[in-house]
């Protein structure tokens, strides 16, 4: 067990949304809500003021709608979002050899063996001084957090969200978890949370008291013991980095248990592109495909698919995950799910382009029997593979456009033949005038995102 502080965790405060409100001076200070904005939609990410109207990710877009009438609503830039990102990341990686990536907007660092800290001043310095460079490098605040181990780190960013630095010194871990709620634990959400409550269970010392036989009993052997190693602060797991990973996951706890087996495909298929863009962003492959399903009574499925060879092909991922959720019996609820790639390589296999391409017009000819172009839209700007075409004259709303004689403004929205586009860039003073054009007007194309901080470079990768 380490002595002193050296886990960073970094957090970026309401990441897509952030960067939305930092790209459009209109919008700052406002309810802003990204994700698909079509009928089966849901919320990516929410800025601090739509979490006011109860407003949160993995939340249906219609539900979110009705709670933020007035938000703006905006189809993600994950283009722009991973351009950032490379750039937080590359901020990290100055500080340690040991930089563990979760997903575009959160990793762990290991400070030790960066040899940048030993001690809490020191830690508590260098994560100073991080905050301070992320905000002049992207315009963007993100939380720290600092402790002994990554539990720890991950609850102290949280704690000091938003912009925020917190450090649990060695030692007073058990005094700070010991009255907060069972709910700050990873891995505890809302039905585990009425079990312990109903079982008198409300605060994280009352867990450490339970004892770990009857938490065993209440919650079975592997997630009853975990959890009372939680409550009593131990977590011994290493910062790994990224490129020493032997799979590439992502998972979603959600708020209230999924019926709609519907809604349950669309998560599946947003998890796959997420797990995409991190098999990418490590610039690895892989050739198995994993879903992990954990259903209302608690219960884990996991279930797998090796195809012929490696891939970083979203398509190939979602049908290969598609495919495995037809296995699966969802019944009843479900209340975790994940899509992870392993037997990761540093190639692909040409052969399987092939196949993700069919699969990719598959699903474009399906949405466009039901109506749901704009899904799919959503899925291709998600993984960088269909830039937007102006010949498409298809305007989704928050993404970048340039007239000839107004010059650079983003899309408000579009329907009856219009498109409404508000001039500003992110670096305005003020917020900029709108105007209204046909969807046709060869005077207005398609952009690429502008960097955050002006005279900002952009990626390698921005193409």
């Amino acid at each position: 067990m380490r002595t002193a502080p050296t886990i960073l965790h970094l957090d970026m405060d309401a990441f897509y949304a952030s960067a939305e409100q930092a790209a459009k001076p209109s919008l700052r200070g406002k309810a802003v809500v990204v994700g698909g904005l079509g009928p089966r939609g849901v919320v990516a990410t929410a800025s601090y003021e739509a979490r006011r109207f109860g407003v949160h990710s993995a939340m249906p877009m219609g539900q979110a709608r009705r709670l933020a009438p007035n938000a703006a609503y905006l189809v993600p830039r994950f283009r722009l979002y991973r351009e950032i990102s490379e750039q937080v990341m590359a901020l990290l990686r100055e500080l340690s050899p040991l930089v563990e990536p979760l997903s575009l907007d959160e990793a762990f660092v290991d400070l030790e063996a960066g040899e940048r800290a030993w001690d809490a001043r020191s830690a508590e310095a260098v994560g100073l001084k991080l905050r301070g460079d992320i905000r002049r490098v992207t315009g963007l605040s993100g939380s720290v957090g600092l402790a002994v181990s990554k539990m720890l780190a991950k609850i102290a960013s949280e704690e000091a969200k938003p912009d925020g630095l917190l450090l649990i010194p060695p030692g007073t871990e058990r005094e700070l978890l010991g009255p907060k709620s069972v709910r700050i634990l990873p891995g505890v959400g809302p039905a585990t949370g009425d079990h312990l409550r109903r079982a008198g269970i409300n605060t994280v010392e009352e867990i450490a008291e339970a004892g770990e036989d009857e938490l065993v009993r209440m919650l079975g052997k592997a997630h009853g013991s975990h959890l009372y190693a939680m409550a009593l602060a131990r977590d011994e797991r290493p910062v790994v980095a990224e490129r020493d990973s032997k799979s590439v996951s992502v998972e979603d706890t959600y708020d209230v248990d999924i019926h709609d087996r519907v809604r349950v495909r669309m998560e599946v298929q947003r998890l796959a592109d997420r797990c995409v863009e991190r098999l990418r962003g490590a610039g690895r492959s892989g050739r198995t495909v994993v879903l992990k399903v954990r259903r209302y009574d608690f219960s884990t499925l996991t279930r797998s698919e090796t195809l012929r060879g490696p891939t970083d092909d979203p398509g190939v991922v979602r049908e290969a995950a598609a495919r495995l959720l037809e296995g699966v019996d969802t019944i009843g609820g479900v209340r975790l799910l994940g899509v992870g790639v392993t037997g990761l390589a540093d190639f692909t296999q040409e052969d399987l382009f092939a196949q993700a391409a069919a699969a990719a017009a598959s699903e474009e000819e399906a949405a466009v029997a039901t109506g749901a172009v704009e899904e799919v839209a959503v899925a291709e700007a998600a993984v960088g593979d269909v830039p937007e075409e102006p010949a498409a004259r298809r305007w989704m709303a928050g993404h970048d456009v340039r007239h000839a004689e107004f010059g650079a403004g983003w899309v408000q929205g579009s329907g009856l033949g219009r498109v409404t586009v508000r001039f500003e860039t992110p670096y305005s003073v003020e917020p900029g005038r709108v105007r209204t054009f046909s969807v046709d007007d060869p005077l207005l194309e398609a952009a690429d995102p502008l960097p955050l901080v002006e005279g900002g470079v952009r990626s390698a990768s921005a193409g």
